[in-house]
């Protein structure tokens, strides 16, 4: 039995408990600090939180402590300092038991009492489904990370034990946080370069809430291990004889994907499980940076590479820091293997991402300065979505693509390099440059080539701005801009352009009335009537009347009701209308009535799309995809083009061009019918042509929507010899 005294003197006593010596045996001590003072502090706070938490248990039955030395283990073993291991071992003392703020920073000082505080307000963060909510915590967490990246690291220390033992609490309870761990806790990771926190949750969400899928798919690896292991050892072996003839020193191994990368492979390629070739990558760890491309020249010279699965994170870093070489080669047996080529410093980065700058290197301290522009991109995200604080969907849209999304890399004329979200367009690559060059944005040539600015850029693209001194953002663009930077300025704009066309508005229809009514007398008195309607100044009741959320009549009702002037005109706020195209497919349009309503046979948009209406000459307004290169978007058209959605039944039919391409072979046109009619999908015309055994196949579908399409195209997918299938613009 372990002397009580341990408790409270174990350097008298001579005993510690195994738990903290477990702990403290896995602490690096920073240079320039003596261990045994690290062991001291250390014990401090173990065992303060030890006495604080004492009676508390989990819903397992074990102690509660036991939770919150698993926490600064985790720490531990991703280098943190004293520091932050001491904030682990008491980061829920505040909120479960009677310590507080200034006690804690009495016994330990003020910073590890702000780590608490710190993870104690997030633990009071509670995502809910409901959008207000959820912009506003997500708020508060960003803001939390930005002040102090620490805080983050604890908590997703915290999250990560709690997902480990998630099957103690009740299901529903589970269900809810494993989906917010899923929506909030897992992309903050990845954006903040924490590859192996994000896959530890990914993986444990993945088995909380599809426990059958996970089983399968576990049951599965394990059932292919020794044949995996087998593979491996034969391409490490071949790997490392090959690079130590060239004097290279590498670590070399294999390391599994994880669960939940597997199914999610699985579902988006719509393969099986036997079909994934890239269940495990092999891993060169190198010494130098310039050891990283001798080894890859070794790979190639020995396997020959699959080209367009070459990636270069060193040359071109991922904006969280990530840096490695990525090639898949064919290697032995024929089988594609992923191999994974960086330098020790590189490989603790890509596991911890901004974690791995505690690390204590040489008595120089923490990195702050790599710190620094590791979070630049949260607080520039922050300061860019305090404007839309007010708009809960415009904020998780914005917020989505900036944690969610994948990284493209362009460049600029000069040979700069911009990195831009995937799908990003000429217009977020201009205000990404500058906020001017955006608002200017013209026109835009891609690799010397002009092109509408709605296209979507690719790795690699040169990208070159044309900029108008008369031109300025339109509505249009905020359907294709996906940049929350973009998105913002244009919002900004537009808002005070309508602004100022409803105060112009508005007084037309003020003077214009009370002319009719012979009233005009009454102008300035109703203009000063504007705290009886709630505004806070004359502009805001203009405004008002032009956007028509206030009427002449309503004002009349309420400064002069004994007045009862003959409105002869009916006043009517802008509502929406339907406007019926061919058959029962309509669009809805704000404001307009009585048009007529035609859908761009360029682009064929169906339910589902995002869409854009323009206004014809003539023609009435015709609707187009918003990705579609027939689609008006200079300046001098910008006000012909107007917000339109969808208004259909669900038994409304669209016509959709489809262009495959793939192996010429006997069969396969009744293979490519037979897979589009087994889905219920009829078939309105098909042209086939075969060339150099190529065939490429057009073909006009009936569908409902978008779900619709994207089940055929992946069905089409499936056929034997099919290479590539796209929608196509007439």
């Amino acid at each position: 039995m372990q002397n009580p005294l341990a408790r409270f003197v174990p350097k008298l006593a001579g005993e510690y408990p195994k738990s903290f010596l477990k702990l403290y045996d896995q602490v690096s001590v920073p240079n320039g600090m003596d261990p045994e003072d690290v062991k001291e502090i250390l014990w401090k706070a173990y065992e303060y939180g030890d006495r604080h938490h004492e009676g508390q248990k989990r819903k397992s039955g074990a102690p509660y402590f036991e939770h919150c030395i698993a926490v600064a283990e985790i720490l531990a073993s991703w280098n943190m300092d004293p520091t932050m291991i001491m904030g682990g071992l008491l980061h829920d003392t505040v909120e479960d038991t009677k310590a507080s703020h200034d006690d804690l920073a009495e016994n330990f000082g003020e910073d590890v009492a702000v780590l608490v505080e710190g993870v104690t307000k997030l633990g009071d963060i509670e995502f809910s489904t409901r959008q207000e909510q959820q912009a506003g915590n997500f708020m508060k967490m960003l803001l939390s990370v930005a002040k102090d990246i620490r805080v983050i690291i604890i908590k997703f220390a915290d999250r990560l034990h709690n997902m480990r033992t998630i099957e103690y609490i009740p299901r529903i309870k589970q269900h809810r946080i494993a989906i917010e761990t899923r929506d909030v806790y897992s992309p903050l990771a990845h954006r903040l370069g924490m590859a192996k926190v994000k896959w530890q949750l990914d993986d444990l969400v993945f088995k909380t809430l599809n426990p059958k899928a996970y089983k399968e798919i576990d049951s599965k690896l394990k059932s292919t291990t020794k044949e995996r292991e087998r593979y491996i050892k034969k391409v490490t072996t071949a790997l490392n004889k090959e690079l130590s003839a060239y004097d290279l020193k590498a670590d070399v191994y294999g390391r599994p994907k994880s669960h939940h990368s597997i199914y999610k492979k699985m579902i988006s390629q719509d393969k099986t499980f036997d079909e994934i070739y890239d269940k495990e990558a092999i891993r060169v760890i190198v010494d130098k940076m310039e050891d990283c491309y001798l080894t890859l020249g070794v790979i190639h010279q020995n396997y020959n590479p699959v080209q367009e699965r070459f990636k270069d994170f060193i040359a071109t870093p991922k904006s969280n820091a990530y840096q490695s070489i990525h090639t898949t080669v064919v290697g032995p047996e024929k089988q594609l293997v992923e191999i994974q080529i960086r330098t020790a410093d590189m490989e603790a980065t890509a596991e911890i991402g901004v974690a791995a700058h505690w690390r204590y290197k040489e008595g120089k301290g923490s990195d702050t300065k790599e710190i620094d522009s590791q979070v630049g991109w949260l607080r520039e995200l922050l300061e860019i979505l305090r404007s839309e604080e007010s708009d809960p969907r415009e904020f998780m849209h914005l917020l989505k693509i900036d944690l969610f999304s994948d990284e493209i890399f362009v460049f600029t004329p000069k040979g700069a390099l911009v990195q831009l979200p995937v799908s990003s367009t000429p217009i977020d690559f201009a205000f990404k440059v500058h906020t001017e060059v955006g608002m200017k944005c013209l026109g835009a040539k891609v690799n010397h080539v002009v092109v509408p600015l709605n296209t979507e850029l690719k790795n690699g693209d040169l990208v070159e701005i044309i900029t108008g001194k008369n031109q300025n953002p339109n509505y249009g663009w905020l359907k294709f801009v996906v940049t929350s930077k973009a998105r913002n300025k244009i919002n900004r704009f537009l808002k005070q352009s309508n602004i100022e066309a409803s105060l112009k508005l508005g007084e037309e229809i003020l003077v214009k009335t009370l002319r009719r009514l012979k009233k005009l007398g009454l102008k300035k008195e109703i203009k000063s009537s504007f705290q009886k309607f709630g505004f806070q100044n004359e502009d805001q009741l203009l405004e008002a009347i032009g956007n028509g959320s206030l009427t002449v009549r309503k004002i009349f009702e309420k400064i002069a009701p004994d007045t009862n002037p003959e409105f002869d005109l009916k006043e009517e706020k802008p509502s929406r209308f339907s406007f019926t195209g061919k058959g029962k497919k309509s669009v809805q349009l704000q404001g307009i009535k009585d048009v007529m309503v035609s859908f761009g046979k360029c682009c064929n948009p169906i339910p589902g799309d995002e869409m854009l209406g323009f206004i014809t000459r003539g023609r009435g307004l015709t609707v187009h995809r918003s990705t579609c290169s027939s689609l008006p978007l200079l300046n001098e058209q910008k006000d012909r083009l107007v917000p339109v959605d969808w208004d259909v039944a669900k038994t409304d039919l669209f016509n959709v061009r489809l262009k495959i391409t793939g192996q010429d072979r006997k069969g396969i046109l009744k293979d490519l019918t037979e897979s589009i009619s087994s889905q219920n999908i009829n078939i309105k015309s098909v042209d086939m042509r075969g060339k150099d055994s190529v065939a490429t196949a057009h073909f006009i579908v009936q569908v409902n929507n978008i779900r619709q399409l994207d089940r055929i195209i992946r069905k089409i997918k499936k056929v034997n010899g099919v290479d590539h299938i796209e929608r196509a613009e007439r």
